[in-house]
């Protein structure tokens, strides 16, 4: 049995929300306008994970300095948020597992590399606003973004415990990088990045949302047939 966790630390995008492919498509569309053709799992292999902000020097760089409009970042925020307000789905067993570790007393908190508008429009979505009210991250609200560690120190901080102490859930490398990078202690969820690739940078991986509880040292697993 796994030591429990002071806190978890969720990212959102593909852990909370299934917005993976969204966000693909709608930045692929975007870049290949700008003149970089780009279909969504080109998309995905190129910046999974990254901020808008850090996603702007690398189209920069392959396209020119003045390739990118001043006000790139504001339209593609209107776009997901467009499309966030019609439907939010969540991650698969993401939501029971939630609620386990938040009913066995774990304070958790939300780390994301979207906007502050696009992560409140997720969290409302999913009925969450209240669980991560005075607990959710942006790169608005700190120095660095992922794969810096600042997003997860101050979630951690949020909790009142210290990130050593912590579980991060993350399904991007960047993500799982920031998170070793803080001192936690990682879960790699496999979907859809290998898990491979994150173990390399040192997260360990699961498969299946309903694992993780068991991972985090709560009694239960929410698979059919599992203990509890």
């Amino acid at each position: 049995m796994m030591k429990r966790p002071a806190a978890v630390l969720f990212d959102c995008d593909g852990v909370l929300a299934d917005t993976e492919a969204m966000h693909n498509r709608i930045i692929a569309e975007e870049i290949s306008a700008l003149g970089w053709e780009m279909t969504p799992e080109e998309c995905e292999r190129h910046f999974m994970g990254l901020s808008w902000e850090a996603i702007i020097p690398r189209v920069q760089a392959r396209l020119g300095p003045d390739s990118v409009p001043g006000d790139f970042i504001q339209g593609v925020v209107r776009r997901v948020l467009r499309e966030l307000h019609s439907e939010v789905v969540p991650v698969p067993g993401v939501l029971a597992a939630l609620e386990e570790i938040v009913a066995a007393g774990i304070p958790v908190a939300v780390a994301s590399n979207s906007s502050r508008p696009e992560l409140n429009t997720k969290l409302a979505g999913l009925g969450l606003a209240e669980t991560f009210r005075g607990r959710s991250f942006t790169y608005n609200d700190v120095p660095n973004p992922k794969p810096a560690p600042d997003m997860y120190r101050a979630a951690a901080a949020a909790c009142g415990v210290d990130p050593h102490d912590c579980v991060v859930v993350e399904d991007s490398v960047t993500g799982a990088r920031a998170g070793r990078a803080a001192g936690c202690r990682v879960l790699g969820f496999a979907h859809p990045t290998p898990a491979a690739a994150l173990q390399a940078v040192g997260a360990e991986t699961f498969t299946s949302m309903a694992e993780l509880p068991r991972l985090l040292g709560l009694e239960t697993d929410l698979r059919p047939g599992g203990p509890g």
